[in-house]
């Protein structure tokens, strides 16, 4: 779970008023000489409570903010977890939950809502899966009458680069109306190419996703990316097949990707449909980049990868199955019932050091979803 403002609450002052009541009651027979006069009572007086401290000085923030969310073991989320029942392990060094929120998304809930991007990925997509995918999107952005239970915008990745279509909105309708005035496009990128190709559309997927986290760095709150295709090639190559200049340059990448899409409090989804066309190796090959990129020397393109991005910000990857509709709306289960915990990290010795992250919950059968590391950087840096 990229760092974000911590939320601010208006807190009126609490004033009892206390009121003061004296009542006579006789005591016997007295003397008609006797003092008659009784005694009024005191004036009503204001108690006045001092005012709450505001939140952010009850609960500090640490500089390491996430987002985590917690399932049982048919997929439900736990709701109702304290503070003691997290337990953070930072480099395998245990670490204090320094603030804590938690939405159930019914009596508590996001403030801004969680927003959902579509990517439409034309680009890596098999020209023969384009309509589907489309008609599918469709059906999502209509079900219910078109009444979104989240914000949704959606963007279009070609090889002319990425186009966000409509501002975030609840009102599936017209965004599908958008969706449906998008021109077919067919790739100048195609299989011919062979290896330059798909060097290309790496290039060009990556650089996509870098656009994504920057834009996402400038809004508030947390958001679902939802991308729709296959991804694009790893670019699979044994690391000595690098130069040090190159694999400089991929760290450099993936640090900064890395670290913009937890400060944006971007979570990564992926969901595809059967292809008709394979497109690329073993789906399964992303497994072998999900180690932690601790130097230069570990880094290769394919750390960069679609499905390696999902995993290491905590989201789902869905698919390969022709409901897309039940894949989204599966993604989109993960919005609402979630917890935003933080913490601070020991002090970092040099520049990019990564941190290993895994975080713990009390209670058996339970997996939790969160990023899976983070870069951090000298203090006077």
């Amino acid at each position: 779970m990229a760092g974000s403002v911590p939320g601010k609450f208006k807190r009126g002052q609490c004033v009892a008023i206390l009121f003061l009541a004296a009542l006579a009651f006789p005591i016997g027979a007295q003397s008609d000489k006797q003092d008659k006069t009784k005694q009024e009572p005191p004036d009503p007086t204001l108690s006045q409570r001092p005012a709450p401290r505001p939140q952010s000085l009850l609960i500090p923030e640490g500089k390491i903010k996430l987002d985590v969310v917690v399932n049982d073991t048919a997929g439900d989320p736990v709701l109702g977890l304290e503070p003691w029942d997290f337990k953070i392990l930072d480099n395998g060094q245990p670490r204090k939950v320094l603030s804590f929120r938690k939405y159930d998304g019914v009596q508590t809930k996001p403030d801004p809502p969680v927003e959902v991007v579509l990517v439409i990925d034309m680009l890596n997509l098999p020209f023969q899966q384009v309509a589907y995918v489309r008609t599918q999107l469709d059906a999502f952005l209509r079900q219910n009458g078109g009444k979104l239970k989240q914000p949704v915008s959606v963007a279009q990745l070609t090889d002319a680069g990425l186009r966000v279509q409509p501002r975030p909105s609840t009102d599936g309708n017209a965004i599908a109306s958008v969706v449906a005035g998008i021109k077919e496009h067919v790739s100048t990128i195609n299989p011919a190419m062979g290896g330059e190709g798909w060097v290309e559309r790496f290039q060009r997927s990556a650089r996509a996703m870098d656009n994504i986290a920057q834009n996402q760095l400038k809004k508030p709150g947390r958001k679902l990316v939802i991308w729709i295709g296959p991804g694009w090639p790893l670019l699979n190559r044994p690391s000595d097949g690098y130069t040090d200049k190159q694999q400089r340059r991929n760290f450099d990448s993936i640090v900064e990707l890395s670290t913009a899409l937890r400060e944006a409090r971007v979570t990564m989804y992926s969901v595809s449909p059967v292809l008709v066309i394979q497109n690329g190796p073993n789906p399964m090959l992303y497994k072998r980049f999900l180690n932690p990129v601790r130097t230069a020397h570990d880094a290769e393109a394919g750390d960069l990868g679609l499905k390696v991005l999902v995993t290491q910000t905590g989201g789902k990857i869905m698919g390969p199955d022709n409901d897309m509709v039940a894949q989204i709306n599966r993604c989109i289960d993960d919005a609402n019932a979630f917890y935003r915990i933080s913490f601070d990290p020991p002090a970092a010795e040099q520049p990019d050091e990564y941190h290993d992250l895994k975080i713990a919950v009390a209670k058996p059968g339970t997996t939790v979803r969160t990023n899976t590391g983070y870069y951090d950087q000298p203090a006077n840096r």
